[in-house]
């Protein structure tokens, strides 16, 4: 397990979050990215990040509520889950609700379920809806060449349609100077 210190760790994060913030990425990153979603496997890949603690839980569920550690909290420092995920989707997971910035770290909870090991899925099940969700926007679909080429043709009528439009209003105008000329 990697150990970071608070100032390297900020400083890390200060650095990523400079690269995010010139929102500025090229479609090699786009491809990258969406060629690290067809290898990623949520159920293996992220079971090894972060730190699962539990605590007593809140709200309805009697004496089990007040007694027994069911709610989950999954901290995952972002030194660990950015290196596995592509640079497109650094700046969206630090804007994430469920980051924190103090600790650097994505805190999760869960305390839907009775059973401490049902929260703990279902932490991991947010972290995973999460990466994915912050993936299905930030990264475009790629772009045919079929829809290239309709862009194409769209953007040609639209530019004859134009010039059509140009001409008219070009030919009104002189035949408006071309009266009072005669005059």
């Amino acid at each position: 397990m990697l150990t970071w210190s608070r100032r390297s760790l900020r400083a890390t994060v200060t650095q990523w979050r400079s690269y995010a913030s010139q929102d500025k990425h090229p479609e090699f990153d786009y491809a990258a990215a969406r060629e690290w979603y067809k290898r990623f496997n949520p159920l293996e890949s992220l079971r090894d990040v972060g730190e699962v603690t539990f605590a007593r839980s809140s709200g309805p569920g009697g004496q089990n509520v007040n007694k027994v550690n069911s709610k989950a909290q999954l901290r995952v420092p972002v030194g660990q889950l950015l290196p596995l995920l592509p640079t497109a989707l650094h700046n969206p997971i630090l804007t994430s609700r469920y980051y924190a910035e103090n600790t650097s770290c994505l805190l999760i909870q869960a305390d839907e379920s009775r059973k401490a090991q049902a929260n703990k899925d279902a932490c991991y099940r947010k972290l995973n809806e999460l990466i994915v969700d912050v993936f299905k926007h930030t990264v475009p679909g790629e772009t045919t060449d079929e829809q290239k080429e309709k862009v194409k043709r769209l953007q040609k009528a639209e530019n004859e349609s134009r010039l059509r439009w140009k001409k008219l209003h070009s030919s009104k105008k002189q035949s408006r100077s071309s009266k009072g000329d005669s005059d």
